[in-house]
């Protein structure tokens, strides 16, 4: 004991001593507080083993460390709450990201179907304008469901009151099958020649677009032998009215510059019905317009899009199978 005593210094000696003797030196209070703070004093009945770090606080007159297993309960509950968070936030994120792929690939399916429309829509418009031509009708009201449509009509130009579409290029599907996929083209720049016809057996005046002319012939006095005099025999294209797109300029009426075929205003300026044709290639003469100028190819870039969002659907599939289906355990 002494030696313990001698170890602890001087004022833990003396501490312990008026631990196990009490205020009034040695007696029964002496023994019990010794008994109370776990070992035996020097002449105390009855002997324990070394006193604990509970015991030696109490007796040394130190307070208790408070909180120290409410510290330890907080912690365990702490650590068993993360994990479960960790895994509800988890499966959260891997059905939200699943959407990806899902939504890539009904984007896709939805383009495939529009990809079978278009190719219909195209069908229908190529065996329209290979058909045989009709006589063209005394209402115009018909003429919306005959778009693209062949019809032929009889009477005689108006050169004095023509309108010039430019800029426009000259429609050759020949000299474009062998320029495609070059990134210049030869292509030389000019307008479309639309000229009032008066139709001899409608008593109605139309517009008639004559065809392509090169940028140094839109001046009619260039081509006095291609203005056609007299009544002929026409065959033309039927077409429509149309918006403006975006990035077209407007037209415009005072310089004779038209951009898009904005029927009523063309009527309007020239005293004609508001009905339009293309003429055919076989209506071209000599130093005159080049006829045929109706494009009928749609744009069709459906097969484009397919690619891309089948291909989306593939990469993020991909990449979630990997994060979420194939993770090792513990990450």
């Amino acid at each position: 004991m002494a030696v313990a005593v001698r170890r602890l210094g001087p004022q833990a000696a003396v501490l312990l001593r008026r631990a196990c003797v009490g205020p009034s030196g040695a007696g029964r209070g002496g023994a019990g507080r010794a008994r109370w703070v776990g070992f035996a004093c020097p002449g105390s009945a009855g002997r324990r083993g070394p006193p604990g770090p509970a015991a030696w606080s109490s007796g040394l007159g130190l307070p208790p460390r408070a909180g120290v297993a409410q510290r330890s309960s907080r912690y365990g509950s702490s650590a068993t709450e993360v994990p479960a968070a960790k895994v509800e936030d988890d499966s959260f994120l891997q059905w939200f990201l699943l959407l990806i792929p899902t939504t890539a690939f009904g984007l896709g399916t939805w383009q495939v179907q529009r990809l079978k429309w278009k190719l219909k829509l195209i069908e229908e418009l190529e065996a329209r304008v290979m058909a045989e031509p009709i006589p063209l009708p005394a209402d115009p009201l018909e003429l919306k469901s005959l778009e693209y449509r062949p019809v032929r009509v009889r009477g005689h130009f108006d050169h004095s009151r023509e309108l010039y579409m430019m800029p426009r290029t000259m429609v050759d599907p020949a000299r474009e099958a062998q320029e495609a996929g070059r990134l210049s083209s030869s292509t030389e720049s000019g307008a479309y020649v639309v000229t009032p016809f008066h139709c001899t057996d409608l008593g109605v005046t139309i517009l008639v677009n004559r065809g392509f002319v090169p940028m140094k012939k839109v001046n009619p006095e260039t081509r006095q032998k291609g203005q056609i005099a007299g009544e002929v025999d026409l065959v033309g294209i039927v077409r429509l009215t149309e918006t403006r797109k975006p990035f077209v300029p407007e037209n415009n009426p005072e310089r004779n510059h038209w951009h898009y075929r904005d029927l009523e205003a063309m009527a309007k300026i020239t005293g004609a019905e508001p009905v339009f044709i293309d003429a055919n290639f076989q209506s071209t003469v000599p130093g005159g317009p080049v006829g045929g100028q109706t494009r009928v190819t749609l744009r069709n870039e459906h097969m484009q899009y397919i690619l891309t969002w089948y291909g989306l659907c593939a990469a993020t599939s991909y990449l979630w199978a990997k994060k979420f289906l194939h993770r090792t355990p513990g990450r």
